[in-house]
């Protein structure tokens, strides 16, 4: 069963932007922590952003100052927004619910497709 769905990966130039999208088809998240995670090709999944419903965004210290999660009080869709693209970013990336907010652990040990995103340098 799909929990997640991402989108809003592509290809952007070094420097770029992009907007990621997470949603729960029909629902609100029914966690409520939540994140995002990436994987690069031959390397572990990494956390990157996470988020409370009550509780503020922070950030793994690669991303910090350049990605952001944005508040939706709806609680249905997440959004990563990326600046300052590098190529190490290049990796897919996914979302997931997290164990406990404030630290960095999935909670699921499914996950959706992901959604690619590829910065060219």
């Amino acid at each position: 069963q799909v929990q997640f769905v991402e989108s809003g990966g592509g290809l952007v130039q070094s420097g770029g932007s992009l907007r990621l999208a997470c949603k729960a088809p029909g629902r609100t998240f029914s966690a409520s922590a939540m994140a995002w995670f990436r994987q690069a090709s031959g390397k572990e999944r990494e956390f990157v952003a996470g988020i409370g419903r009550w509780g503020g965004p922070y950030y793994a210290n690669s991303v910090l100052d350049r990605f952001f999660i944005p508040r939706d009080n709806a609680w249905n869709t997440m959004y990563l927004q990326m600046n300052n693209l590098k190529a190490g970013d290049t990796a897919v990336y996914y979302c997931n619910a997290l164990k406990t907010y404030g630290l960095t652990d999935a909670a699921n040990e499914i996950w959706g497709q992901g959604t690619q995103v590829t910065v060219s340098s």
